[in-house]
């Protein structure tokens, strides 16, 4: 059951590593600072920050999300939608290749999470216990060689010599430092990025837009490690190809988050953070609890979760026109990519159902004005920090003894 057995290989116990900034600590001004006082002065600035909303103008807003979603895609061009999406998106990175998203230097001062401090200052990790962390090797690597994963339930067997759990569990707690022990760690070590203490995913990476500004500024810590992934071939070519891309700190690589079947290069339990940025939103909202659900199972005890993606009544959501709307708030552009448009709630409930500490649940209003045009347009952001506990429950205790007792 390699579900049970985590992070030996990620937490060292004499291991000493950087700290991860808490999720406490959050930046000087969270979502920005720009604040307008004086309407008339609303053109000075491109973008204004914590824009609070009048009556009227959240009426108006229903009511063209009302008008936009009448007429529904039909139920024929939805499945293609769903079934092509990698489709859709690469043709989107052979058009636009890295030239159509700008770098995303605002994601290390809203999610310090992602940086490890204290580089100087090391500490030594805290004992993680046997039955936390030890991870079946066998189950791992037959995964990583696999197209598919077999399912988790047919993975419980580990070699017992004993019929009373309470003594096997102590005999194997007693060989943290034996010779065999030791073999079974190394052979363990043998994916990229294995000899990291500190590992971030994201997800959705996209042409790089935040991959090579985390690579940039981590790039003299010898200790992180990188992994990206995006299901359009295309746009985790382009990450390659990238002259700041180092294989020695990243791995990119082609992946679908909606197919649980499909391995990750790395075991379970072996994140420090998670980046989901405007990456959710593109999923079909009846999948979406699924891949947040897979998502946590990365994670290490007190690993971080970063989200941040459209929010109810961005102007992105008022600018669909009829026949784009394919379910409530979920609607599809013209080039057949899709987008989700969520409410603090719903990034609440999601997370929170797979078994995540809401850190921080942030709706971001701000107002974008075109100065030359003298527009106004309301933009609507969730962002959300989502930990990993960090204690076993009772019944995972139970459980790690229960299959110890019987092989």
């Amino acid at each position: 059951m390699n579900v049970i057995w985590r992070n030996y290989i990620s937490c060292p116990r004499i291991r000493k590593v950087p700290h991860r900034y808490q999720s406490g600590c959050h930046p000087v001004a969270p979502l920005g600072s720009r604040i307008l006082t004086d309407p008339t002065k609303v053109f000075e600035h491109n973008m204004w920050d914590h824009m609070k909303w009048s009556k009227e103008e959240e009426e108006a807003a229903r009511k063209t999300v009302e008008e936009n979603s009448a007429v529904r895609v039909l139920s024929e061009e939805q499945v293609k939608y769903e079934s092509e999406a990698s489709k859709y998106w690469d043709t989107f990175y052979k058009i636009h290749k890295n030239k159509f998203f700008k770098d995303r230097n605002w994601l290390l001062r809203e999610f310090p999470e992602i940086l490890p401090v204290g580089q100087k200052t090391e500490e030594k990790v805290k004992e993680l216990s046997w039955n936390h962390v030890k991870i079946n090797t066998e189950s791992f690597f037959s995964k990583m060689h696999c197209p598919t994963m077999p399912e988790e339930k047919n993975h419980y067997k580990e070699s017992s010599g004993s019929s009373d759990g309470q003594s096997k569990a102590g005999s194997d707690f007693s060989k943290l430092d034996s010779e065999e022990y030791r073999e079974r760690r190394l052979k363990t070590e043998l994916f990229p990025g294995s000899n990291a203490a500190f590992r971030i995913l994201e997800v959705g990476c996209g042409a790089g837009n935040s991959v090579f500004p985390i690579l940039n500024t981590l790039q003299n810590v010898p200790e992180f490690f990188l992994y990206c992934c995006d299901f359009a071939s295309g746009a985790v070519e382009l990450v390659k190809s990238h002259a700041s891309y180092r294989a020695s700190q990243c791995c990119a690589f082609v992946h679908d988050v909606c197919d649980h079947g499909l391995p990750y290069p790395f075991p379970d339990g072996t994140l420090d953070v998670i980046l989901l940025v405007f990456v959710l939103s593109s999923i079909h909202p009846d999948r979406m609890q699924g891949v947040i659900n897979r998502l946590s199972e990365l994670l290490k005890p007190g690993g971080m979760l970063l989200f941040r993606d459209y929010g109810r009544y961005d102007k992105t959501q008022l600018r669909f026109k009829r026949g784009h709307c394919l379910s409530e708030n979920f609607y599809v552009r013209g080039d057949g990519t899709r987008a989700y448009f969520f409410t603090k709630g719903e990034v609440h409930n999601m997370f929170c159902k797979a078994g995540l500490d809401e850190k921080q649940n942030l709706v971001d209003r701000r107002l974008q004005v075109n100065r030359k045009k003298k527009v106004k347009m309301h933009r609507v952001w969730v962002q959300g920090k989502f930990q990993k506990p960090l204690h076993l429950t009772q019944k995972s205790s139970n459980l790690v003894f229960s299959v110890l007792s019987h092989g």
